[in-house]
């Protein structure tokens, strides 16, 4: 679950950049597993989520989103969750997204 008390404010400036995604255009099923998914359909929706946000214009402001709250499910920013559980590990202490990303 979402680290709620991570999450920004209920001004819409924290917001806005959620309205620039490419994602809007796609339905919410290639960014999040389903639970019948095996492996071999997991990678290729992983792949086919990345592509769409490689081009996104707010990329990096929905990973560092993903990171800052923790995000547990789904392709934020062009990582998956077990990209983002890695970066999280690796972070020094009180970095919110890890400069190597």
């Amino acid at each position: 679950m979402t680290k709620v008390s991570r999450l920004p404010g209920a001004q819409t400036h924290h917001w806005d950049w959620q309205l620039e995604g490419s994602c809007r255009t796609v339905g919410s099923e290639v960014f999040f597993r389903p639970a019948n998914e095996g492996r071999a359909e997991a990678r290729q929706r992983e792949q086919a989520a990345k592509r769409v946000c490689a081009g996104c214009p707010v990329r990096l402001e929905c990973r560092r989103h993903a990171l800052a709250t923790q995000e547990p499910y789904g392709v934020w920013g062009g990582l998956t969750e077990e990209e983002r559980r890695v970066l999280l590990v690796r972070r020094e202490p009180g970095e919110i997204m890890p400069s190597a990303a």
